[in-house]
């Protein structure tokens, strides 16, 4: 009997991690959240405990539209990971969220990523399903 190839998935954070648990698990339901310090209202991403800047650890959640901009980004033409691999060339871009957190991300659906991602480009935010969790990418706004 001829045994079935594995399909490769991709590499995924682990959901127990006290600074960025809330995060995660707010991306079940495709939200995207991000800290601000109260006290010298500071954007704070990635997640953590207490503000770097001044030691509050008073911490707020804020919900973000989704609406950013490719800040920079490069083209990854060749991958060793079996999952990112089979989706060779792909662009992987710092983008900056409207409300002012920052990430680093994927730019999905575009034919050439060579061509067809640039530096300011307007992207929203499109959520890659898993079970415990989405994976936030950005798909150019088309106007």
């Amino acid at each position: 009997m001829a045994e079935q190839k594995k399909v490769p998935t991709r590499p995924l954070p682990k959901l127990n991690e006290l600074d960025t648990q809330p995060f995660w698990q707010a991306t079940k339901d495709k939200a995207f959240k991000y800290q601000v310090c109260p006290s010298s209202g500071k954007v704070v991403f990635y997640p953590r405990r207490y503000y770097l800047g001044c030691g509050s650890e008073e911490l707020e959640w804020k919900t973000a539209s989704g609406r950013a901009t490719v800040y920079s980004y490069s083209v990854v033409r060749q991958s060793y990971h079996p999952f990112f691999r089979n989706l060779v060339p792909y662009a992987v871009a710092w983008i900056d969220l409207e409300e002012g957190p920052r990430i680093l991300s994927n730019v999905v659906g575009v034919d050439d990523p060579l061509n067809d991602v640039f530096i300011g480009q307007e992207v929203e935010i499109e959520w890659e399903e898993h079970e415990a969790l989405c994976i936030p990418l950005f798909r150019p706004v088309k106007r």
